[in-house]
């Protein structure tokens, strides 16, 4: 087993760099993760990002059903 304890091979992204990624205001991803559909830590005042979350919610995101011929 993997020791989860050890952090010294996340990387970690500023919500600025959260928002470039997925092209969207910083307002949208602090309330994802005020909302706790993104994990974030706490630094001090700010939040940094696990990158893998980043990866983990972009994969998981759900698009309506709708066909965009229909």
């Amino acid at each position: 087993m993997a020791d989860e304890g050890n952090f010294s091979d996340m990387h970690f992204l500023t919500v600025s760099e959260v928002a470039e990624v997925m092209r969207v205001s910083k307002m949208t991803v602090y309330r994802l993760v005020h909302s706790g559909r993104m994990p974030a830590v706490r630094f001090g005042r700010s939040f940094r990002v696990p990158e893998a979350a980043v990866e983990q919610y972009l994969r998981n995101a759900v698009v309506d059903g709708r066909s965009e011929t229909a």
